[in-house]
C-alpha cells in the first residue's frame, strides 16, 4: 500500500501528515508494506520541512531531517492506493491532475471521521496494509453519509507564514486525526 499526503508548497502540513503517519504506523502496526510519502500542488521543491513544523514534529519524536519538497505528479497520484489531501481544494487539485483517484482521495479530517466511524471487525483481521485497503473501500461510500457540519470542518489551516500559534493549531489538527488512521489500520 502506498499512501500519499498533499497540501500546497508540501513543507508544512504534507509532510507533518507524512512523517507522523510513518512513524504511527511503525510503532502500532510494524508493517513495512505501507509506504507514505507527501508532495505539494504548488511545491517548494526541493525545501526542507519549515523551521516551525519541524519543531513540532521533534517534540513528539518523529524527525524530520533530509525531508524535501517535491511537486506532486499525475504519476504520484495514480501509482497511491490512498491520496490524503490537507483541505478540500487539494482534494479538488489532485482529482483534477488525476480523474481516476477519486474514490481513493479523501482529506485527513474526513478519512480520521470515516475511521473512527467504522466499525473495526469491517477492516478484517489481516495485516495493517490488508486493513487500510479495506478502509479504503469502506470509506468512499461512508464519505456521504459522514458529513462534516461544516464543508470547512474538513480543513487544516496553512500556517505558512502565520506564526506559531497557527503551526501548533494546524499541528493540533492533523495529528489526532493521523494516530484515529494508524489505529484503525493497526487495529489498537
Amino acid at each position: 500500500m502506498r499512501v500519499l499526503t498533499v497540501c500546497t508548497g508540501n513543507i508544512c502540513r504534507s509532510p507533518a501528515v507524512e512523517l507522523l503517519l510513518a512513524s504511527e504506523l511503525a510503532a502500532h502496526a510494524g508493517d513495512p508494506v505501507i509506504t507514505v510519502a507527501s508532495a505539494g500542488t504548488a511545491a517548494v521543491v526541493g525545501a526542507p520541512v519549515s523551521a516551525p513544523m519541524a519543531a513540532l514534529l521533534t517534540e513528539v519524536d518523529v524527525p524530520s531531517d533530509g525531508f524535501a519538497a517535491r511537486q506532486v505528479t499525475p504519476h504520484d497520484l495514480r501509482s497511491s492506493d490512498l491520496v490524503v489531501a490537507l483541505t478540500r481544494e487539494h482534494r479538488t487539485a489532485a482529482v483534477q491532475l488525476e480523474p481516476s483517484i477519486v474514490r481513493r482521495t479523501f482529506t485527513l479530517l474526513e478519512l480520521a471521521r470515516i475511521a473512527a466511524a467504522i466499525d473495526p471487525d469491517e477492516l478484517g483481521d489481516g495485516a495493517p496494509a490488508a486493513r487500510l485497503a479495506a478502509l479504503v473501500a469502506l470509506a468512499g461510500p461512508r464519505r456521504g453519509v459522514l458529513r462534516a457540519a461544516e464543508p470547512q470542518d474538513d480543513d487544516v489551516a496553512d500556517p505558512y507564514g502565520r506564526g506559531d500559534a497557527a503551526y501548533r493549531a494546524s499541528f493540533d489538527r492533523l495529528r489526532p486525526a493521523v494516530t484515529v488512521i494508524a489505529r484503525a489500520v493497526a487495529r489498537a
